[in-house]
């Protein structure tokens, strides 16, 4: 007995020494690119026991300073055992990284012939080495848990499993899973799509013919879309199936789909005729099934593997049953060969999945589509034989049997060509739509040339001639159709050729669809992303390619040598503050006319920033008529233009860059040049001409200083952010902050915004900037907020420029700076001009839209100075409006004082708050107070102050609140 007790304990000690290596061995982690859209990790997880148990100790992968740790992860379930899996990943780029750990429930490739693997929910959660554990996202078919991973970071994860086994485990890339499961969902539309006629279809063409073979096939149909429906996850959408709990519901699915095609098998034969051994075999076996789909409810996997034994025996018996009919000439076992045939190779690859034969993702989703394949050959099967002897006579197709035909297209208006009679029919709906009489499109293909766009016309005969000499393919393609009015609209048509007997094209069939919006939507942001919203000038970017294919066609032909110009409207912020952003962009405006006037055909005007304009010179090469031109424009600018009762008067410093053959120069370059002369002529003055020589760039080297300078800024913590206080008019209490930028030079002393933002801005430092102020805000925040109380409403607002708002990662930025400073819902407001949310409308209220689920709070900034402020208002998830300070202070503000009741009334009337900004005087509180405005900011309740001094402020008010 003591022998038995001393083997029982060296046993557990061996076992537990094991069990603590395996744990103990260090992770590799593995890199996650961050171009790849998938990454299999199913080979590279590692099991911390086969047995379950109610924690784990987990040796972490070597963390940068090669450090390994132990972490313990307890159990979450209800019972406190489960199964555990660990794996580490690491972001080698300098970018974060968020993906998408997907575990499906149930995967055919590898399930099991016996006591098959029917699905289940796999993963319960997911623990991380660091950072916030994993979000699980909703999915019916998959344990989907969001990781994010910081650049740099190794991070080791450690599953609690639901099941002893995870068959698969990715990690995908959100907007590729994304189109995967889009993919696979249209996919499995259409497959069920199919099967539910053809189940349909066989079910009505028994109740017209009647004969016994229809309902077996109709069986066999409606089986095989029951099936369908529960592996692509339909009835958990029905019924709330919860993930796992339908092992029962496939189970039985698999012996329905064994039972009737052995009902399909004996009835389509008729085997009861030729001996009664073969129905004595059909009845004991379908007793069996019958009995299994009991077994199915209480033991799912025994009932399934049988089904798949069941069905893979029907299948072999019954082409053992075929090719002996077959050799006695009977005739509805031969025609049944082929399918027969196509049912083996099924089979086959069936077998070979489920015993792990064949592990591609793909052939799941192509074992169904074969098995509504082999029904659908079926089902023709049968028709042939029970329609055999009777004639199709070809008549003239009504418009039900074309609406039949256009199933296969995707579109509204059905498009038929009668091919022999030449003749295309298309309905009234593309009448309507081009304004047409009725008929205009009814007749032959030849009188479509009249209404097709003369650079449509060739390309749609020869599509039309191809399709009828090949006598097969696809027509998918796009034209333009001439309406009554002489405009034309885009339509899309996608269809397909219908042979006749004899081989020949009888019909071409299809949909025409009117894609008029796509296109011009298309056309629109192809527009714009080359060129300038206010003027609908080039943008630098199409600019700069112009200049580049200029020099290249200079360099490989000879052509004339390009010049460029680079002009500066001197004093222009002058101008927007005195008459406001509106006014200025009208003034943009004219001047881009008037400098348009002085083009010819092959030079080139754009608008390279906000009142800086380029020009392209191709037109003159000789340095005096260069010199001439520039005189021009510079005579342009100055001419005044009209304002109300006002005349307003503008001078250009303008910079002149002449391409020098000898020496070969980028387009950046040329460009720069022409810009550092352009500065050198502001520096000294302003409205002056100065051609580019290399001796100025000793000059252009202070702002390439000043950048250089600015890059190091942010790691030598030289840029600061100060807060202005925004206050509430009913009591005068802090009600938030403006955050504002400073930067301490180290040479220059402090530096205003208006310094160093725009270099910022041409530089692209202001993304880096706006972010590191953006983060700096909601640390401040969250910290003033935790000292206040949650109770303490206290808001911080930041303001973000346009390359922040144009940029794609704005939205992952804000998430992760909410992310590391949890902070009140909506009180970190992001502040945006109204000028800029109008550069692209459509993409900011889908940005915005965004950003505001997050839990952002979203501010319009200087309210009343735009043009299209009222027209666009309703269409941007703002909480919060700006006035701008022009309406409260100043000589004319009192003359205001109606339209900025109007304003205040209407952001009350859209659910908003009001800032109104520039308030000086007590004066000017006690108006905005007595105009329901909520909250002030201006020089009388303080100027922009450092974080400490704000808080002695906020503090200070909170201290006198309590003791009041």
């Amino acid at each position: 007995m003591s022998f038995r007790r001393l083997l029982a304990a060296l046993w557990t000690f061996l076992i537990a020494t094991v069990a603590f290596c395996a744990a103990a061995q260090a992770l590799d982690a593995v890199p996650v690119p961050l171009d790849d859209k998938t990454l299999d990790l199913t080979d590279v997880i590692e099991f911390a026991s086969r047995t379950p148990s109610d924690r784990v100790q987990v040796s972490t992968a070597p963390a940068a300073d090669g450090i390994v740790r132990r972490i313990e992860v307890r159990s979450n379930q209800p019972g406190g055992t489960s199964f555990w899996v660990f794996f580490a990943l690491t972001n080698t780029g300098d970018e974060q990284i968020d993906r998408l750990l997907v575990a499906p429930h149930f995967r055919l490739a590898g399930s099991g012939l016996i006591f098959p693997d029917l699905g289940a929910s796999r993963i319960a959660s997911i623990t991380p080495s660091q950072g916030f554990a994993p979000e699980r996202q909703p999915s019916q078919d998959a344990d989907v848990f969001r990781i994010t991973l910081d650049p740099g970071a190794i991070v080791t994860f450690v599953a609690e499993l639901r099941t002893p086994v995870l068959p698969q485990l990715y990690l995908w890339h959100p907007d590729s899973y994304k189109d995967a499961v889009n993919s696979y969902t249209l996919y499995h539309g259409i497959v069920l799509g199919i099967s539910g006629l053809l189940a349909l279809f066989l079910t009505i063409v028994f109740v017209v013919k009647g004969t016994a073979m229809f309902p077996a096939t109709a069986a066999l149909a409606w089986s095989v879309l029951i099936y369908l429906c529960i592996d692509f996850g339909f009835w958990d959408k029905v019924i709330s199936v919860s993930p796992g709990d339908d092992q029962m519901w496939r189970a039985g699915a698999e012996v329905l789909l064994s039972a009737t095609l052995l009902i399909f098998t004996y009835t389509y034969l008729n085997l009861n005729r030729w001996h009664v051994r073969y129905s004595h075999a059909t009845i004991a076996w379908l007793v069996g099934l019958v009995i299994l789909i009991g077994v199915s409810i209480f033991e799912p996997a025994i009932a399934s593997g049988v089904a798949r034994l069941s069905f893979a025996g029907i299948g072999i018996a019954g082409f053992v049953v075929i090719v002996y009919l077959a050799l006695h000439h009977y005739d509805r076992a031969i025609m049944l060969i082929p399918t027969w045939l196509l049912l083996m190779v099924w089979i086959v690859g069936a077998a070979l999945t489920v015993s792990g034969g064949i592990e591609n993702d793909v052939i799941q989703p192509a074992l169904n589509g074969g098995l509504v394949l082999i029904v659908l050959l079926i089902g023709f099967t049968v028709l042939q034989h029970a329609f055999a002897g009777g004639t199709v006579v070809q008549t003239a197709i009504g418009e039900t049997e074309r609406r039949a035909l256009a199933l296969t297209g995707a579109g509204d208006i059905i498009w038929d060509w009668d091919v022999p009679r030449d003749r295309i029919h298309t309905g009234a709906d593309a009448e309507d739509l081009l304004g047409l009489k009725r008929g205009t499109l009814e007749g032959a293909a030849r009188d479509w040339l009249d209404v097709l766009h003369p650079t449509d016309r060739d390309r749609f005969r020869a599509t039309l001639d191809a399709v009828i000499e090949q006598k097969r393919g696809r027509i998918a393609q796009e034209f333009r159709l001439r309406g009554e009015d002489g405009h034309y609209r885009w339509f899309q048509l996608r269809a397909r050729p219908v042979l006749g007997a004899d081989g020949e094209v009888q019909r071409v069939v299809g949909t025409l669809s009117d894609v008029t919006e796509q296109r011009t939507a298309e056309e629109r942001l192809l527009h714009d992303a080359v060129h300038d919203n206010l003027t609908g000038l080039p943008n630098r970017e199409l600019f700069m390619d112009r200049l580049s294919a200029a020099m290249t066609r200079t360099k490989a032909e000879g052509a004339a040598q390009p010049s460029v110009f680079v002009l500066d409207i001197d004093r222009f912020k002058q101008v927007n503050d005195a008459f406001g952003l509106s006014v200025g962009d009208s003034i943009l405006l004219m001047i881009a006319r008037r400098l348009a006037r002085l083009l010819k055909p092959q030079d080139t005007l754009a608008r390279l920033s906000g009142d800086q304009f380029a020009f392209l010179l191709l037109s003159e090469s000789e340095p005096d008529r260069i010199a001439a031109f520039a005189d021009s424009v510079r005579r342009t600018l100055r001419a005044p233009i009209t304002f109300g009762e006002r005349e307003i008067f503008l001078t250009a410093s303008i910079g002149i860059a002449m391409l020098d053959a000898a020496k070969p120069i980028e387009a950046e370059e040329m460009v720069k040049d022409a810009e550092i002369g352009m500065y050198y002529a502001k520096r000294n003055g302003g409205d002056r001409i100065e051609a580019f020589r290399p001796a100025l760039r000793q000059h252009g080297a202070d702002s390439l200083t000043l950048e250089s300078d600015l890059r190091r800024a942010l790691g030598r913590d030289e840029i600061k952010v100060f807060y202005q206080p925004v206050v509430r008019l009913e009591d005068r209490t802090v009600a938030g902050f403006e955050a504002l930028v400073r930067w301490d030079h180290p040479k220059h002393g402090r530096l205003p915004p208006a310094d160093f933002i725009p270099l910022a801005e041409r530089s692209g430092l202001i993304i880096p900037l706006g972010l590191y102020v953006l983060d700096r805000a909601a640390r401040q925040l969250a910290d003033w907020q935790e000292q206040l109380g949650r109770d303490v409403p206290l808001f911080v607002s930041v303001n973000v420029s346009s390359r922040q708002l144009l940029r794609h990662d704005l939205i992952n930025d804000v998430k992760s700076v909410l992310t590391r400073s949890p902070v009140q819902h909506g009180s970190l407001k992001l502040e945006l001009t109204e000028s800029l949310v109008m550069e692209n409308p459509e993409y900011a209220a889908q940005v915005l839209g965004r950003i505001r689920e997050l839990g952002a709070g979203l501010s319009l900034d200087d309210f009343g100075t735009g043009y299209s402020s009222l027209s666009y208002l309703q269409r941007f998830p703002f909480d919060t409006l700006k006035i701008d300070q022009s309406f409260v202070r100043g000589p004319a503000a009192r003359e205001k004082r109606v339209i900025l009741k109007a304003m205040i009334a209407l952001a009350h009337e859209l659910q908003m708050e009001v800032i109104a900004e520039g308030a000086e005087t007590e004066d000017d509180a006690l108006d905005l107070y007595d105009l329901s405005c909520e909250f002030a900011q201006g020089f009388l309740f303080g100027h922009a102050m450092p974080a400490a001094e704000a808080a002695r402020l906020l503090f200070a008010e909170e201290e006198e609140a309590l003791i009041a």
